[in-house]
């Protein structure tokens, strides 16, 4: 890993544990950025931000990112930016801050004596500028902890942070109250202070960042220019709007800038010929249009209203029917706050909130389990009914029910409960022909189990040791083409399978298997498995075909009187209805051939809504955006199936509710939107966390991963959990990990002897002064 600092691994998830909206920032600057390729580019659609919390994911992308820093998407905070360079005036507006609005404790020094002062907003709104000082609000943001790109050195709190400030703990104003301070703030600037020219306060040329397109929207310009009056301005400004206005709306733009000249006292009584109608005419724009209109007008305080499109390209797009126009309507028409991001492996209630079979299946395998583990069942029960619906349904896209899951707990965790009550549940129903074996041992072994029968439930106990096995340097050929067999089974399930050609045809013929349905789930203790996809496992694509479903209780209550373990009918039949496939639908010839492995088979398609047509598509352009701002990261291979993932897991909970006729709704789509996420969540998490790409980063990851696990630990306590390493090995990680501040050592006073040195996590260090036992 890079060993430049990342402000952004420092403090981005602390922030948002306090309930900020966090940003990447790009290093040496105050824009927000991302990282692709190894370079950082401007971060154009950052403003989604404003309107919802980051999310643990996009955080753990960020703080890979060298040099990174934080920002804060204005909305649910304000701040107050005091661009002055005069320390007693900058005091002066300070304390006029604390008299009208309250005080803050958090205010934050980039170049002093500038300052920015936070507060929470009782409703969001829309910014003001009136420069040198502003009004951050919804829309905008500024940055909390970076490299200053003026001093060279970084951001500073004198009194408290935001790392110590809860949102809900700022003083709250309203937008009416921070308008007023502006007002009353901005009469305290000496004239000699504030913009005189109309070009004062615009970028220089060449720092736009923005898109190339000179053009804008009448109503936006129109507005703009209100903010821009001509107050007898000189010749070059004059004829600089002019131009700015013609390449922004060409010659819908003539009257507005007609109307703007005769502002001036000076329009029509020079006598000269250079009137505004015979300068239009002459008028070549290059190199401006409506973005340097807007920036003239954002830095003497106007504030583009959301309804207001700025782009001409982004208004005709606008206008086309939009495809998700149903559900955007009710979105737009509910007045819910987005519910905050659930705490880190957690799993979301709402996930476990299931009907049909799949409930069924849920209830049974917790109510006869010792060890309980509700999100494992949600991941076995998905992967069961994919066999039984395996070549009876497809997606409108043509997506087959076969699903690839991971259910991981520690040992003892119960981890094993729902795979054994699969096996029993198919056994109930009489379809234990589904059942594929529990161990592969070699790709021809997995061929030809499908050749009996191609809808298979493969259920493997100890996956992490087979995925080491498999993807290990020294794996054995026959092991190492296991892996390659289910990466490609995963994507011919919608197509005939055609296995590799051999010389002698006689004794080795080629396999062809027309649709397989090879569902996969698998349970494992987390060290080996997370062990196993050092090397490149994590960017290769072969691992995002796997859902990860990680428990978020690996030890929970026990059950003291389990149900018995007999299958319930209702969930029997439902199984069997489900294999039995959509009613009155004609698959192609004989029933009982289905299942043959060369027959030509058309599965029925499960329909969607149109509020589901209409989510679908959210959710493959949201995907869409990841990959764009995830580019040159592994995380990208995970993405890359994000939509695919969730498109066949609403059709598995719209068959498991209605086998005979399922229809796709969109709180289907909705909720498999959110397992998919959970699960790429959960799988960048516990990579950034366990795997490594070099030894020396896995000593030092695994260090850290026995000191977060005790919370802190003294030396020798320690030393034994680390044995494995010399001592040279431990002391190097620690070092590391000590100059980095994810760990501390503390000294505990010992009244039999010296004191002892406890290494302590850094999340545990808050409040904790008490001696340890």
């Amino acid at each position: 890993m890079s060993e430049q600092v990342s402000f952004m691994a420092e403090y981005g998830a602390r922030l948002a544990d306090n309930g900020y909206a966090v940003i990447p920032i790009m290093p040496g600057a105050k824009l927000p950025g991302r990282l692709s390729g190894g370079e950082w580019t401007p971060y154009p659609d950052w403003t989604r931000h404003a309107d919802r919390p980051s999310k643990p994911f996009e955080i753990d992308i960020w703080r890979r990112w060298p040099e990174c820093g934080v920002g804060i998407a204005c909305g649910a905070i304000v701040g107050l930016d005091i661009d002055v360079t005069d320390a007693a005036l900058a005091i002066q507006l300070t304390e006029l801050a604390t008299e009208m609005l309250g005080d803050t404790p958090c205010m934050r020094i980039g170049q002093a004596p500038k300052r920015l002062l936070v507060y929470r907003a009782e409703a969001t709104f829309a910014g003001r500028k009136r420069h040198p000082l502003e009004v951050l609000a919804r829309g905008q943001q500024f940055v909390a902890h970076a490299i200053h790109p003026g001093t060279g050195q970084p951001y500073t709190w004198p009194q408290d942070n935001l790392l110590d400030v809860p949102l809900a703990s700022l003083p709250s104003i309203t937008e009416e109250q921070a308008l007023a301070w502006l007002d009353r703030a901005y009469a305290l600037i000496p004239a000699d202070r504030r913009p005189r020219t109309l070009m004062a306060d615009s970028a220089p040329p060449g720092t736009w960042q923005g898109p190339s397109d000179p053009r804008g929207t009448f109503a936006a310009i129109e507005a703009a220019l209100r903010f821009i009056p001509n107050e007898d301005l000189d010749g070059a400004s004059w004829i600089t709007m002019g131009a700015a206005i013609k390449a922004a709306l060409g010659e819908e733009g003539r009257q507005l800038w007609l109307d703007w000249s005769r502002q001036s006292s000076k329009s029509g009584v020079s006598g000269k010929g250079d009137t505004p109608e015979r300068r239009w005419a002459a008028l070549r724009p290059h190199s401006i249009g409506a973005g340097s209109i807007y920036a003239m007008a954002i830095d003497r305080g106007w504030v583009p209203p959301p309804e207001i499109t700025l782009n001409a390209a982004a208004a005709e797009r606008a206008a086309q029917p939009h495809p998700a126009a149903g559900l955007l309507a009710k979105a737009a028409n509910t007045n819910a706050s987005p519910a905050p991001a659930p705490p880190p492996y957690r799993v979301p209630p709402q996930l476990l909130e299931v009907d049909g079979a799949l409930k069924m299946f849920i209830d049974y395998a917790t109510s006869t389990a010792v060890s309980p583990q509700p999100f494992l069942a949600l991941g076995a029960g998905l992967c069961l009914i994919g066999a039984a619906a395996g070549r009876r349904y497809r997606t409108p896209t043509d997506l087959r029910s076969n699903v690839y899951a991971i259910g991981i707990a520690d040992s003892g965790g119960g981890k094993d409960h729902a795979r054994r009550c699969a096996k029993r549940v198919l056994h109930a129903a009489g379809l234990e022909r589904y059942l594929g074996g529990e161990d592969f041992a070699s790709s021809a072994g997995l061929l030809s189990s499908l050749q009996l029968h191609p809808a298979r439930l493969f259920l493997l106990d100890e996956f992490g040791q087979f995925v080491k096995l498999v993807l290990g340097p020294r794996a054995p050929f026959h092991k190492a083409a296991i892996w390659s067999e289910l990466t490609k089974l995963y994507t011919s399930a919608a197509e005939p399978y055609i296995g590799a050609e051999y010389a002698d045809q006689k004794s080795r013929p080629r396999v062809t298997i027309e649709q397989p349905c090879a569902c996969l789930w698998g349970v494992t203790v987390p060290g080996p498995f997370w062990a196993a996809l050092e090397g490149g496992a994590m960017a290769d694509g072969s691992l995002a075909r796997f859902l990860v479903f990680l428990t978020d209780d690996d030890y929970p209550e026990r059950s003291e009187r389990p149900a018995p373990m007999d299958p319930p009918a209702d969930l029997v039949a439902a199984l069997k209805a489900i294999a039995a496939g959509a009613a009155g639908h004609d698959y192609g010839g004989n029933l009982a051939a289905i299942m043959e492995p060369n027959a030509a088979i058309r599965p029925y398609t499960v329909p969607l809504s149109g509020e589901a047509e209409a989510a679908m598509a959210s959710v493959w352009r949201d995907a869409t955006d990841r990959l764009r701002s995830h580019r040159g990261t592994h995380a990208t291979a995970l993405f890359g199936r994000h939509a695919e993932n969730a498109a066949k897991l609403a059709m598995l909970v719209a068959i498991s509710r209605d086998p005979g006729s399922p229809v796709i709704e969109a709180r289907d789509v909705s909720w498999a939107a959110s397992l998919v996420e959970h699960c790429i969540s959960t799988m960048l998490r516990e990579a950034d966390r366990r795997v490594a790409d070099t030894p020396a980063e896995g000593r030092v990851k695994k260090v850290l991963e026995v000191i977060r696990a005790a919370g802190r630990i003294n030396r020798s306590q320690f030393a034994r959990k680390t044995q494995s390493l010399t001592k040279r090995e431990r002391d190097e990680a620690v070092a590391l990990l000590l100059e980095s501040k994810q760990i501390e050592l503390m000294e505990v006073p010992n009244t039999k002897g010296p004191p002892t040195g406890w290494l302590t996590f850094a999340s545990s260090l808050e409040g904790s002064t008490d001696a340890a036992a």
